[in-house]
């Protein structure tokens, strides 16, 4: 089995004086705890605000990526970038932990094809369209009033993004663009870490009639373990009690300035004063998992769960190192160890390879 996680927003941390080759109190995400948790893969995002301006946010990528490897480069004796599956598989073989990259939100390539083969010859291997915020490449589900969906660029972008074998990317994108991806693109297309409409209404999620449709083109949705995307409930109570914009602000001034001893204790006691919340749990996780599985069926579900990204996670899934909480919930439900497989990491693995086999034959 392959335990694969799609989306992971460490390499920001990192740049905010984060050594993940040690075992961070407060991270949710480092080598030791993703090897403690049985983790094989995880992608680690290159996530940049929809707010910051083009050339900053090319900049900003550059320095998450070089971080990024800089930080494998320095703990060889644990993990490894990985670029294909391949490179997942005989990272295994050979007892590290693949790291591989993503970018989240379109904008570092400034509405230019160069630079997105320029992210991709640097390892790069999907694209997250948009973030919160509409873009040159589409409409976000967050603002939608730009392109409804794909803008003219935006095709181009899906179009080269099949031929170079990068994966595209539905998280955060508005319904419209969701669409118009599976119109244009020749490769199945993913959501890395989104959960299911039905069980929690938030517009980040996927209705059923969009999870049809992405199964119906061979994709894949990666369920997301942020509580406010597993329950309506939690997501109501957590804003109405303030400490939601209470953690914005602290985490914002912690990030203006990461290296203030005293923002950083704000913030590290802001995140231990939200495990003590009443939350969603590892299980709700596992009930959106079900729900996806139920209307998609088995080939098409994954898990994506948006660690170092989420100030509060599930009761039980405080970090990567709880990851194999999903594996043994999924094994209580009566999944089969087959099954397992393909949630764990095979449908996502098998995603890649079709988009690396696509690449090989332009």
């Amino acid at each position: 089995m392959i335990l694969l996680d799609s989306h992971c927003d460490t390499p920001s941390q990192i740049l905010r004086l984060r050594d993940i080759g040690m075992d961070n109190r407060w991270g949710h995400v480092d080598f030791p705890k993703l090897r403690r948790g049985g983790v094989d893969a995880s992608f680690f995002a290159l996530f940049t605000p929809a707010t910051m301006p083009g050339d900053e946010a090319t900049g900003y990528a550059l320095r998450m990526l070089a971080a990024t490897i800089g930080s494998v480069r320095a703990n060889p004796e644990m993990a490894a970038m990985a670029y294909c599956v391949d490179d997942i598989l005989s990272n295994k073989a050979a007892g590290k932990t693949s790291i591989l990259l993503g970018m989240e939100n379109g904008s570092p390539i400034q509405g230019s094809l160069d630079l997105l083969r320029c992210f991709h010859s640097l390892g790069v291997r999907y694209v997250t369209l948009t973030h919160n915020g509409d873009n040159a490449i589409a409409d976000c589900v967050a603002e939608a009033r730009t392109w409804g969906g794909l803008s003219p660029f935006g095709k181009e972008v899906v179009a080269e993004m099949n031929r170079l074998g990068m994966i595209v990317d539905v998280a955060h994108a508005s319904d419209a663009t969701f669409y118009d991806c599976l119109d244009c693109s020749k490769v199945p297309i993913v959501s890395t870490h989104s959960c299911c409409r039905a069980l929690c209404s938030h517009r980040r999620n996927m209705s059923d009639d969009m999870l049809r449709a992405l199964a119906e083109a061979g994709g894949v949705i990666q369920i997301n373990f942020y509580p406010t995307f597993l329950s309506d409930e939690f997501a109501r109570d957590f804003a109405a009690s303030g400490m939601e914009e209470r953690a914005d602000e602290v985490e914002s001034r912690f990030r203006a300035n990461p290296a203030d001893p005293q923002r950083r204790a704000a913030w590290n006691a802001m995140r231990d004063e939200l495990e003590t919340i009443s939350r969603p749990s590892y299980k709700d996780v596992v009930d959106h998992i079900d729900h996806a599985v139920e209307i998609m069926g088995i080939d098409h579900v994954g898990i994506g769960s948006d660690f170092d990204g989420i100030e509060v996670t599930p009761a039980g899934l405080e970090n990567v190192s709880k990851m194999g909480v999903i594996v043994e919930e999924l094994g209580r439900r009566g999944y089969s160890a087959k099954d397992i497989d393909k949630i764990a990491g095979g449908n996502f693995l098998r995603i890649m390879r079709i988009a690396e086999d696509f690449a090989a034959k332009d």
